[in-house]
C-alpha cells in the first residue's frame, strides 16, 4: 500500500507531512488548524500588502478562556468556560470567524477533578485538515470529536476509561492530528503494564475513535505536562518531539508510538512545546536542572543521525546538548523564524536568541511575569501576550524590539494569539477579541506538491483497537493493520488467530474471560470481571492487544476468593493479594489483606503519590445504580483517613478528621456535607444512589450507619445538582494523609436503582 506524502514549509525549509489519500488541502497553509499554527511553531505564513493595525477590536465575544482559538474555512472553534460556583461549565463554541456570530456550542460539566481556582480551558481544540472534524480534551479529560457542524462523533472519558489523572493547575493542552490519527497527551494510571502513573501519549483513529497505540516514553513523572508534540519526517518515518512530566524531551514514532529516544533535562515537568531547527530541537523549561542547582534553562539538543527501530528507547548523553542558556520559561513556548528564536521568559522578558549558538541577542522587558501565553510571528511582526493583560505588536530585528502597539485588557492573557485570513484573535480570561488588519492583499507560499512512497517489509500486525473494554454479552470487531518497521501501514490483514497471552513479567497472572474468533472478541453472558493480553497473527508476523471485562449491574465483591500469598515489603510477615486486575490503577493503590478472619480491601501506604486514591471498578456508561459497601478508617485521636464511593461521577466520602459525610464532584464546584461522628477502627455501611429527573437535575443521596445496626430509612444527606451527571463509572475512594493511616473496604454491592 502506498502513502500520500505532502511537503509543507517549516521554518523556511521543506519537510514531509503524511496525509491520507483524497485529502483536500485547500489553503491549509493559511488556516490556523492547531494552536501553534500550520507548522506547529507559532508562525503564520500570511503576508500583507500595505498592512496597518487598528487597536480597536472589530468584535469581541463574552467567554472566559485561557487557550487559543483554531480556525478553518471561516469557522472558529474556541475552548472556554462560563458561570460561577456550581454553575461553572467548560464549552467549545463555534463562531463565524469574520463576524463573531455564534454558530453552535457544546458544554461540559466538570466531574471528580482536582482543578481549583477556575483554572479551566487551559488548552485548545485541533481541526483535521482532511475531514474538518474538531477534537478537544476538556480539563477533566473528556476527549471528544465533533463534526464542523457540532455533531459529536465519539468520545472517551479518559479518567474513567484509561485512568487519566487530574491536577490542581488544570493544564490540559491540545491534541494533534497526524494522518489518520489524533494524538493526545496526559498522565494516566491504568492496569497491568500501564498501571504505574506515567506520562503517556494516546493515538486514536480519528474517524472511529478506536485506540490505535499508547506510548510511554519516559519515567515516573514529578509533575504534569501539557507540551504539544511537534511533528516532522526523520529517520524515514514520522516522529514527534514533546516535553514530559518527568523532565524529559522525548522523540516518538508518530505512526506506531514507539519511543525512540529521550533527553533528560529537569527534575520537574517540561511544559513548553519544542521547535525544530535544522538537526536540533530547541526547548525551554522552568524546573530544577538535573546537573546544576539552577532553575530552568533553554537547550538545543542534537538529533541522533539514525535510530534503530528494533532497539529499546535510547537515553541521549549530556554531550547531545549543543548549547544552553539561562532562559527560564515554565510553560510558554518559543517561536522560531529563520535562525532566530523568540521566547517570553517567566519574568516577562521577550528574548531574541541565536538558534545556532544560544546567544541571547537582546531582551525587552514587557511585564513582571508570564504564564502559558506564547508569542506568534507573522509577516515581520511578533504578537506577544503577557500574563498581566498587556498585548504587544513588535517589529523585531537583530538590534532589538521596536514596539509598534501596546494594548491592555481586562483580565489575564494566558492563551496565545491566532491569525487567519487577515484577522488576529486573542482570548483573555474575560473575552475573546478579533482585529481585522487593514491591508490590500493577502499572499502566502504555494503548497508544494506531494509524491508517493511504498511501505517496506511487513514486520508486525497491529490490532485496532489495541485495547478493548467489554461487558458480559458484548463483543468487539478488530481491524488488523500490517506495519513495516518504520510504522507505515502496508495494508490490512484478516488477523489470523489470537490466543490468551500472559507476559512473563506480569505480576498478576490472569486471563481475560473472553473468546476470539474470525477477528471478533466476545464476552459470554456469564463472563467474569477480568483482564489480560492476547497475542497472535497469521503465522508470519504477530501482534498483541489488551482487554478487560467489567461486570455489569448487578454485581458484588467480598474478596473471599482471593488468596493472600504475596509478601508485604512494608509490613514484614504480612501477606496480601493484588486487587482485581481490571480495576483501573488498583494494584498501586489497594491490596487485599486478612483482617479479623475476613478478606478486605486495604489502601496501600507505600506511595505518597497515591495517598489520595480513586479507582474505577465499572463501565463509564453505567447509570441509575445503587452502590453500597462496608468501609472503615484506621487512625487515632489526632488523625483519621477518608474513605468513600464514586457513584455516577460524584464522590460520597466519610471524612474521618472532619467527622462528616460529604458529597462532591469537584471540590470547588459542588461540595456539601453533614455532620457525622466517625470512629476509627469501626465498620460502617455506606450506601448511595443518583437520580436524574427529566430536567437534568441530579439528586445525590447517601446514608451511613454502623455496620451491625439496622439500615435507617432516611437518607443521611441529599444533594441536588442542576445539570447533573447522567452517567459514570462506579468506584472507590481513599485518602490517607501522608500515607499514615489506611482505610478498608468490603462487601461491595451495585444493583439497579428502583
Amino acid at each position: 500500500m502506498t502513502k500520500l506524502l505532502r511537503l509543507t514549509l517549516f521554518a523556511g525549509t521543506a519537510i514531509l507531512m503524511i496525509s491520507g489519500p483524497g485529502t483536500a488541502f485547500g489553503n491549509d497553509h493559511l488556516q490556523w488548524l492547531s494552536w501553534r499554527g500550520p507548522d506547529g511553531n507559532g508562525v503564520s505564513h500570511e503576508k500583507y500588502k500595505d498592512w496597518s493595525f487598528d487597536e480597536k477590536p472589530s468584535w469581541s465575544h463574552d467567554l472566559m478562556g485561557r487557550g487559543t482559538p483554531v480556525i478553518a474555512d471561516g469557522k472558529m472553534y474556541v475552548f472556554g468556560y462560563r458561570g460561577e460556583g456550581t454553575e461553572v461549565e467548560e464549552l467549545i463554541v463555534c463562531l463565524n470567524a469574520k463576524t463573531g456570530k455564534k454558530i453552535w456550542e457544546y458544554a461540559f460539566r466538570d466531574y471528580i477533578s482536582d482543578t481549583i481556582y477556575d483554572r479551566y480551558s487551559i488548552g485548545s481544540a485541533v481541526v483535521d485538515p482532511e475531514t474538518r472534524n474538531v477534537y478537544l480534551q476538556t480539563t477533566n479529560g473528556l476527549f471528544i470529536a465533533f463534526t464542523s457542524s457540532g455533531k459529536p462523533l465519539w468520545q472517551h472519558s479518559m479518567m474513567e476509561r484509561f485512568g487519566r489523572l487530574t491536577f490542581p493547575n488544570g493544564r490540559t493542552g491540545a491534541p494533534i492530528v497526524e494522518g489518520q490519527l489524533v494524538i493526545m497527551h496526559c498522565i494516566t494510571s491504568y492496569w497491568g503494564k500501564q498501571g504505574p502513573a506515567r506520562d503517556r501519549f494516546y493515538a486514536f483513529d480519528k474517524k472511529s475513535g478506536d485506540i490505535v497505540w499508547v506510548s510511554e516514553p519516559g519515567i515516573a513523572p514529578k509533575d504534569s505536562s501539557f507540551s504539544t508534540p511537534i511533528v516532522e519526517t526523520r529517520y524515514g518515518t514520522r516522529v514527534f518531539y514533546a516535553g514530559t512530566g518527568d523532565g524529559n524531551l522525548v522523540c516518538v514514532n508518530a505512526l506506531n508510538g514507539k519511543p525512540l529516544w529521550r533527553f533528560h533535562m529537569s527534575y520537574g515537568g517540561v511544559n513548553s512545546s519544542p521547535v525544530i531547527y535544522k538537526d536540533t530541537v530547541i526547548c525551554p523549561h522552568g524546573k530544577e536542572n538535573i546537573d546544576t542547582t539552577e532553575e530552568g534553562r533553554m537547550v538545543s539538543v542534537k538529533l541522533p543521525a539514525k535510530v534503530d527501530f528494533a532497539a529499546p528507547q535510547a537515553l541521549l548523553p549530556a554531550k547531545a546538548e549543543v548549547w544552553r542558556n539561562t532562559t527560564v520559561s515554565f510553560t510558554s513556548s518559543p517561536v522560531i523564524v529563520g535562525d532566530r528564536v523568540y521566547q517570553v521568559s517567566k519574568v516577562g522578558e521577550l528574548l531574541c536568541i541565536n538558534a545556532e549558538t544560544g546567544e541571547v541577542l537582546w531582551h525587552e522587558k514587557l511585564g513582571n511575569d508570564n504564564l502559558h501565553a506564547s508569542p506568534l510571528y507573522c509577516d515581520g511582526k511578533l504578537y506577544v501576550p503577557i500574563f498581566s493583560g498587556k498585548f504587544y505588536v513588535i517589529e523585531p530585528s537583530d538590534k532589538g524590539a521596536k514596539i509598534l502597539h501596546t494594548l491592555e485588557f481586562e483580565g489575564n492573557l494566558i492563551g496565545s494569539p491566532a491569525i487567519c485570513d487577515g484577522r488576529l484573535y486573542l482570548h483573555s480570561t474575560k473575552k475573546l477579541y478579533c482585529w481585522e488588519f487593514e491591508q490590500d492583499r493577502i499572499t502566502g507560499p504555494a503548497w508544494p506538491l506531494g509524491y508517493f512512497a511504498d511501505a517496506g517489509k511487513v514486520t508486525e500486525i497491529r490490532p485496532v483497537p489495541s485495547d478493548v473494554l467489554l461487558q458480559p454479552g458484548s463483543k468487539q470487531k478488530f481491524n488488523f493493520q500490517m506495519l513495516d518497521s518504520a510504522g507505515y501501514v502496508a495494508g490490512e490483514s484478516s488477523g489470523g488467530t489470537f490466543s490468551k497471552f500472559i507476559p512473563p513479567t506480569a505480576k498478576v497472572k490472569t486471563e481475560m474471560d473472553a473468546s476470539f474468533k474470525d477477528g471478533v472478541i466476545s464476552a459470554a453472558a456469564d463472563a467474569k470481571a477480568s483482564a489480560g493480553a492476547w497475542k497472535g497473527g497469521d503465522g508470519k508476523v504477530s501482534g498483541i492487544f489488551r482487554g478487560r471485562v467489567l461486570a455489569t449491574v448487578p454485581f458484588s465483591e467480598n474478596f473471599d476468593s482471593y488468596k493472600t500469598v504475596v509478601d508485604s515489603k512494608i509490613d514484614p510477615g504480612e501477606k496480601f493479594a493484588y486487587p482485581p486486575l481490571p480495576w483501573i490503577g488498583a494494584r498501586f493503590k489497594w491490596e487485599i489483606r486478612d483482617l479479623d478472619g475476613n478478606k478486605v480491601l486495604r489502601k496501600t501506604l507505600d506511595r505518597v503519590l497515591f495517598q489520595r486514591a480513586m479507582t474505577f471498578i465499572g463501565h463509564p456508561d453505567l447509570r441509575n445504580y445503587t452502590m453500597q459497601a462496608d468501609v472503615m478508617t484506621d487512625g487515632n485521636r489526632r488523625i483519621k483517613s477518608d474513605v468513600g464511593l464514586v457513584n455516577q461521577r460524584y464522590l460520597i466520602v466519610l471524612k474521618g478528621n472532619a467527622n462528616q459525610l460529604e458529597v462532591s464532584s469537584n471540590q470547588e464546584r459542588l461540595k456539601v456535607s453533614v455532620p457525622f461522628k466517625v470512629k476509627y477502627k469501626t465498620w460502617y455501611s455506606l450506601k448511595s444512589r443518583v437520580d436524574v429527573d427529566d430536567e437534568g437535575t441530579a439528586t445525590v443521596r447517601a446514608k451511613v450507619w454502623p455496620k451491625d445496626s439496622d439500615e435507617p430509612e432516611a437518607w443521611t444527606i441529599e444533594v441536588p445538582h442542576k445539570k447533573g451527571h447522567a452517567q459514570g463509572a462506579p468506584g472507590l475512594f481513599g485518602f490517607s494523609p501522608q500515607s499514615q493511616k489506611p482505610v478498608f473496604v468490603d462487601n461491595i454491592s451495585i444493583i439497579p436503582s428502583k
